[in-house]
């Protein structure tokens, strides 16, 4: 299951992607989050490497997550290595004196759900963005 978003955030590229990539940030805007460690030393990067833990209604999961592109300030990918199948990728565009962020992301859906979870995952995801907007574009 597939789906696409676009949205302008009033901060440079670079601002957004690194907000976006930082570890101790992914709660902040995923707030499904209950945990995310580092399983890479050093600064994200391709191939870096984060276990995460997730809480949807009543149902709690950890997942690995690794960094399968990443070009500051202009894109990064991202793929669930253990856990439910997924990957998404953003990409950064200057837009004026801000930025237009570009999601696609495909997941696989529960057998017989796919129309349903594929509505559930983005409206999931624009409030996830909104989130991103509340924190980055605070006063």
């Amino acid at each position: 299951m597939r789906f696409e978003q676009t949205f302008i955030l009033h901060r440079p590229p670079e601002d957004v992607f690194a907000f976006m990539v930082e570890p101790d940030n992914l709660a902040k805007w995923q707030t499904v989050k209950t945990y995310v460690t580092p399983l890479t030393d050093g600064a994200p990067r391709l191939g870096y490497r984060v276990r995460e833990g997730t809480k949807v209604g009543p149902r709690e999961w950890d997942q690995v997550v690794e960094f399968t592109e990443f070009e500051p300030g202009r894109a990064f990918g991202v793929r669930v290595i253990e856990g439910p199948e997924s990957h998404g990728r953003w990409t950064f565009q200057p837009d004026g004196s801000g930025t237009r962020v570009h999601l696609e992301a495909d997941m696989k859906a529960p057998p017989g759900l796919g129309t349903l979870f594929k509505w559930i995952a983005a409206r999931q995801f624009r409030g996830y963005h909104e989130n991103l907007r509340r924190e980055l574009e605070r006063p």
